[in-house]
């Protein structure tokens, strides 16, 4: 006898008016938002049940798949270790135990290990816990970490006495990520957070202090900046850069000097971003001031007025990003032809060669690289069929050792599946590219495809290797990636024409994907799957809106959907930083032309497909309610009858689970809603 579906829950309509920045408008699922109310929660809950039933028959897929994926991961493992001065550090993993233990030696690896941090015995009871950032002190006798147990943006900085083993008293807290050392090792340099949680004050805080004593050097008035906190690699100056999506401005800090002051390099312009680094007696400049795309200038540190020196000028073809500096040379980390890019310079003669890669579609970013002196940088690789690897680079000949790839242990090989790049011709003719993944011998013609996509704040999507994924393409799946515009994979233009009142160009670049890989014989609708998280959960909601047919079933993690609700918040974490993202909705150009897109706002009365979404409880980042009213709005208006799910994690934020297996789990489940939706059942 077959079971009866059940039903799917009802969230309750109640009337409330939102007046916003002088706009109201109706939102009946309103009432969602305040998670104190045992009402709401009783309706999470009820949406978690509801899915745990109808998709009960896929448990024993979840397992097999769960099986799978932790096959692929060595489960008791060690990072490359990094040299900091005397010391190694590095983190490692034990088979069973859920997060990292943070660790070091001394001169030698083959010294007795130090136990620094062991997140498994300091996980609480709320089941999250993530080692955002951690910095030894130059004298390696105290550590400072930011500690995550909430899933949220939230982040407490504690202190660590290496040589008894104690914590100290103190605790730093709303803190941001950057933290940074004097060179005395006396003094701690953080940003705290205010009340929508951006970085906006800059103290220093003295060792053994009380933390209500430490000094406010610099706070940030205007809401739409975020302060940000480095340290020269050769330790000469700290560096607080004050940025916006689109302007920024530094102030530096000699690092000898535990009472010096701040000066400003150059005070912010409208479109203008720089970042300021330093080698010998001149300052580095990264700027897009006349390139767009950036380039690098060296102005002298006693006169930072000074006409500057160009080093590396500015090229349309080429998006320089990061530079890791080195007493010899710089390496610079950019983009080109759609692809990350590894340049070394030298200083000397200016001469800049690119570093070649086996394979042409790849990433390439920075490893850790403390030491100034160093012959070598320490480079991550990795493609849609490599696993991670890390390379040192000879600065100087460009030779690349590898250090340590990423074990599979149940086996794999690459030579199995093929990688190629298409490109889709978008609704104003621009060229598109796609990276995609699929076995060699998967069958020619049309099968299930899983097309990702995200196209927001610059951030390129790159062809990145995931061990779980070959649990999909072992199944005649083909993965594909969008590097639609809103993204960065093109150099800033492609940044530029999405975002703002461009933005449509997002979601119709993201369809025309699609349409090309249906032209092109590799899918059809009912074999295509859509996936998308955060701004990429936005991008879900706003191509399912304009086309609802497009695919066969959405996949939509942690979805940004209701856009005007939050943009007309300021109190809201990171509503007023994004307003040079999306726009400012008390300008009516920019407040229409969002709400025409808002996926929540304009939820019709249609045909949806079938939608996975997900969301987290504790996530400051795109809150919980918003993917829970948005599929109680949906409820009511899909016409198709196609079930909808909702995945709350009612212990994490926007990250979804902290422990490495119960992260697995999560994308166990994920991958057999998938499967189920294509119609397979193992």
């Amino acid at each position: 006898m077959v079971e009866p579906m059940p039903e799917p829950p009802v969230a309750a309509v109640r009337p409330h008016r939102w007046d916003l920045a002088g706009n109201r408008w109706d939102d009946p699922y309103a009432w969602l938002e305040d998670p104190s109310d045992p009402e709401v929660i009783a309706y999470l809950e009820a949406e978690n049940a509801y899915r745990e039933a109808v998709l009960a028959p896929t448990k024993p897929l979840q397992e097999t798949l769960y099986q799978e994926m932790l096959g692929r991961i060595k489960q008791t493992d060690t990072t490359v270790p990094a040299r900091h001065g005397d010391w190694f550090y590095y983190t490692r993993t034990e088979t069973g135990l859920q997060y990292k233990i943070l660790a070091r030696k001394r001169s030698s690896l083959e010294a007795d290990e130090e136990i620094l941090l062991d997140l498994n015995a300091m996980a609480g009871q709320s089941g999250f816990i993530r080692l955002d950032t951690w910095e030894p002190s130059p004298d390696h006798h105290w550590l400072a970490y930011r500690l995550n147990e909430s899933g949220g943006l939230e982040g407490t900085v504690h202190i660590k006495d290496l040589t008894s083993g104690d914590s100290l008293p103190e605790r730093l807290s709303p803190v941001g990520w950057n933290l940074a050392w004097s060179n005395d090792s006396a003094a701690l340099y953080y940003a705290r957070q205010d009340a929508a949680l951006r970085p906006f004050e800059l103290y220093r805080h003295r060792i053994g202090d009380d933390p209500a004593a430490d000094v406010l050097l610099y706070r940030e008035e205007d809401e739409i900046f975020r302060l940000e906190l480095a340290k020269a690699n050769d330790r000469s100056y700290i560096f607080l850069t004050s940025a916006s999506m689109d302007s920024s401005e530094v102030r530096y800090l000699p690092a000898d000097g535990p009472t010096a002051e701040l000066r400003l390099f150059a005070p912010r312009r409208p479109d203008i971003l720089y970042f300021l680094d330093h080698v010998d007696d001149e300052f580095l400049v990264l700027t897009n001031e006349r390139a767009r795309n950036f380039k690098l200038l060296a102005v002298p540190v006693a006169e930072p007025g000074a006409a500057p020196r160009e080093l590396i000028p500015h090229r349309a073809d080429v998006l320089l990003q990061e530079l890791a500096v080195f007493a010899s040379r710089i390496a610079i980390f950019g983009r080109e032809a759609g692809f990350s890019r590894l340049f070394l310079l030298d200083r000397r003669t200016l001469d800049l060669r690119r570093v070649p890669f086996d394979e042409e579609v790849h990433t390439v970013h920075a490893g850790e690289n403390p030491e100034y002196d160093a012959g070598a940088v320490r480079v991550i690789y990795s493609s849609l069929v490599t696993p991670s690897s890390v390379y040192d680079v000879d600065l100087a000949t460009g030779e690349r050792t590898l250090l340590k790839r990423d074990e599979i242990p149940s086996g794999h090989d690459a030579e199995r599946y093929v990688t190629e790049r298409q490109f889709a011709t978008a609704a104003d003719g621009t060229s598109i590219p796609i990276s995609l993944v699929r076995r060699r011998d998967a069958p020619a013609g049309p099968g299930p495809l899983l097309l990702y996509g995200y196209g927001s704040y610059g951030y390129s999507i790159e062809p990145w290797f995931s061990p779980s994924r070959f649990s999909l393409l072992d199944r005649g799946v083909t993965f594909a990636i969008a590097h639609i515009r809103g993204g960065q994979e093109l150099g800033r233009h492609w940044y530029q024409y999405g975002k703002l009142l461009h933005k449509m160009n997002t979601f119709t670049d993201f369809i025309a994907c699609a349409d090309h890989l249906v032209a092109a014989g590799r899918t059809t609708p009912q074999q295509l799957i859509i996936m998308g998280g955060s701004a990429g959960g936005l991008l879900m909601g706003a191509v399912t809106n304009l086309r609802p047919d497009l695919a066969r079933a959405v996949v939509a993690e942690v979805p940004f959907v209701d856009v005007m609700r939050v943009m007309l918040d300021p109190s809201l974490p990171l509503t007023a930083g994004e307003f040079v993202e999306w726009g400012d909705p008390r300008d009516p150009a920019a407040f229409d032309y969002m709400r025409d897109y808002s996926p929540y706002d304009n939820v019709a009365r249609t045909a949806y497909p079938e939608m996975l979404i997900t969301g987290g409880i504790e996530d400051d980042q795109v809150q919980y309610w918003q993917p829970a009213k948005w599929i109680a709005k949906l409820r009511t208006r899909s016409t198709s009858g196609q079930p909808l799910f909702l995945r709350v994690n009612m212990g994490a934020g926007h990250s979804g689970a902290s422990g490495r297996y119960d992260n697995l789990r999560e994308r166990a489940h994920d991958y057999a809603f998938m499967l189920r939706a294509w119609g397979a059942e193992s």
